[in-house]
């Protein structure tokens, strides 16, 4: 798998899709004004749905809702996940809270200065982001963590909505394969002019997108990607910001 792509880093790429303070489009599925925040019983992906009321069924004190993004609308910097995880962040209601990933996001992020207080994998924990905010892509957590294309594409509006409305963003961390080509997309390029490849930097109008592969405990325990790894992409961020 590629680590990085240093002629995606010469690059400048104009943005056609919302930028910051900008106002996206909405779904046709969802014709009323855009939103970043679905509502705690969104039908728009009934797959997601049934899987949702399922898991309120059998653990009614969980979250169980979409998942809202974390941290202040004016950061300048936006992470960008997959989705929530069943035990992780659907349970508890915050982004990459109560499980593995989020142990290594929120330390890296306590390591840059993006947070302050203790992650302590709970929601009621105290922790506040400092100049970041982190979002998924898709905002419902998936069966097996695996959502379908076109649940992808029906909450990238969602995402769109979150990148609009934050009118210092700088920069963005893209998580994943499947978060970096949706945040790709609500930028407005094409998925083939930004491949996702670990540690690539591509300039999209005036925002630069970082790209890492996610920081799951499966990528972790095969050695995909390391914490070293990891740290590496935040300096580049805190760099960048820092310029």
């Amino acid at each position: 798998m590629p680590q990085s792509d240093a002629n995606v880093g010469n690059r400048t790429l104009g943005a056609t899709r919302p930028m910051p303070g900008a106002s996206p489009k909405s779904s046709s599925k969802n014709p009323g004004p855009a939103t970043s925040k679905p509502a705690p019983d969104c039908p728009l992906c009934p797959r997601l749905k049934a899987f949702r009321d399922d898991w309120r069924g059998r653990k009614p004190d969980w979250f169980n809702s979409p998942v809202p993004a974390f941290g202040p609308v004016n950061a300048r910097l936006l992470v960008v996940g997959l989705a929530p995880g069943l035990q992780g962040a659907n349970r508890t209601g915050r982004p990459f809270t109560g499980d593995y990933a989020g142990d290594l996001l929120y330390g890296t992020l306590s390591q840059f200065g993006f947070s302050r207080g203790n992650y302590q994998a709970d929601p009621n924990d105290g922790l506040e982001l400092v100049d970041a905010r982190i979002a998924n892509a898709v905002s419902c957590v998936p069966p097996e963590n695996k959502p379908v294309p076109a649940e992808i594409n029906t909450c990238r509006q969602f995402l769109s909505a979150i990148i609009a409305e934050m009118p210092r963003l700088a920069a963005i961390v893209t998580l994943g394969r499947i978060a970096h080509d949706s945040t790709v997309v609500a930028l407005g390029q094409r998925r083939a002019a930004v491949p996702f490849a670990h540690g690539a930097a591509a300039n999209i109008g005036k925002l630069r997108l970082f790209t890492s592969y996610h920081c799951s405990r499966y990528n972790t325990n095969t050695g995909v990607l390391t914490p070293t790894m990891f740290t590496a992409v935040f300096a580049a961020v805190r760099a960048h910001l820092d310029a």
